[in-house]
């Protein structure tokens, strides 16, 4: 039962919910160039949303998993729609509608999805609540989380200890992704806003979460890093590097060089090349990397097995775990 960790869905069901409700929360649907967007309160603008069809259609979904060898998608939502731009009433009210939507699209063929759900970190008692709710309540396997929070990153918001532990406790799958990557740099040229910026985003989030002594309070937290971690597993040996030289900055939270809190996070295996796919599986460990796809998006891999597939040296066993085991052994 090959398991994709990594891929996101825009329910009808909460497209619809938007359209009559989301006004009174804050949020108006405006017309851009590239499409019908939604903006969120102060400004914050997602990009196209209702033109994305692939986000949405069920049946080409079902289309795209089976022609990629996929089994069981792990759905969660496009991660600029957070919402971590609303005031705490909306939040909850918006938080709910979402993970209820997403639910009810998985519901419609429970045997391919499980769903990730989104919490509203801005609020961190709130976001508590909310985790326990999608969990217990809805059946929910996690959260996904986005890099920022109102322009900070995650090791920078108070009280987020808090998220962090009951999602210990619950055993939730937290899928880590970069939201808005490199804010206020322009980098529209060679497509590096995408290219670049989302893999050093998601390596400053992880190296925060690292630094920061997350890891080390909250061992147990499933934590998982896209597009392969970032460059960290890259640069591991400059993060130990400056653990060794300047252990006044770097281990003013932490007890133990950097790599071996990189040996508690998984990663899935969004690298688009065998070579880099190899060393992220020899640096984390065959059992810390997930299949994934980033669906329904160009940036992501359409052929996911193929690539580990062709991953030189990679045995069957290691295929196995990457593409099925270490899945099953989170979700079930």
């Amino acid at each position: 039962m090959v398991c994709d960790v990594h891929a996101h869905c825009i329910p009808q069901r909460f497209r619809d919910w938007l359209r009559r409700n989301g006004s009174p929360l804050g949020l108006e649907i405006v017309e851009t160039p590239r499409g019908p967007s939604l903006e969120f309160p102060g400004g914050v603008n997602t990009g196209p949303l209702f033109g994305t069809d692939a986000l949405t259609d069920h049946e080409l979904r079902l289309a795209a998993m089976d022609r990629m060898g996929i089994d069981i998608q792990v759905l969660a939502g496009w991660v600029d729609l957070t919402g971590y731009e609303l005031d705490v009433d909306g939040a909850a009210e918006y938080t709910r509608a979402h993970n209820e939507a997403l639910v009810a699209e998985a519901t419609r063929a429970p045997d391919r999805f499980r769903t990730l759900g989104t919490v509203p970190l801005q609020f961190p008692d709130l976001a508590v609540e909310l985790l326990e709710s999608a969990m217990i309540e809805l059946g929910m396997k996690g959260v996904q989380v986005a890099t920022t929070v109102r322009g900070r990153f995650l090791d920078e918001v108070d009280g987020l200890d808090a998220v962090w532990e009951a999602a210990a406790d619950l055993g939730a799958f937290v899928l880590l992704h970069p939201m808005r990557p490199l804010s206020g740099l322009d980098l529209a040229r060679y497509s590096m806003d995408n290219a670049v910026a989302r893999p050093v985003e998601t390596s400053v989030a992880l190296a925060g979460l690292i630094m920061s002594g997350v890891l080390e309070r909250h061992p147990g937290l499933r934590l998982c890093a896209v597009h392969g971690a970032g460059f960290i597993p890259y640069q591991i040996g400059r993060l130990d590097k400056a653990f060794e030289n300047s252990p006044e900055v770097t281990g003013l939270r932490i007890t133990r060089p950097p790599r071996e809190y990189l040996g508690m996070v998984y990663a899935d295996t969004i690298v688009h090349d065998p070579r880099s796919l190899a060393h992220l599986v020899a640096v984390m460990g065959v059992g810390r990397v997930l299949l994934g796809t980033d669906y329904p998006f160009p940036m992501g891999d359409q052929d996911p097995v193929g690539l580990i597939e062709s991953v030189p040296g990679l045995g069957v066993d290691a295929v196995r775990a990457i593409t099925t085991d270490n899945a099953k052994l989170i979700f079930g």
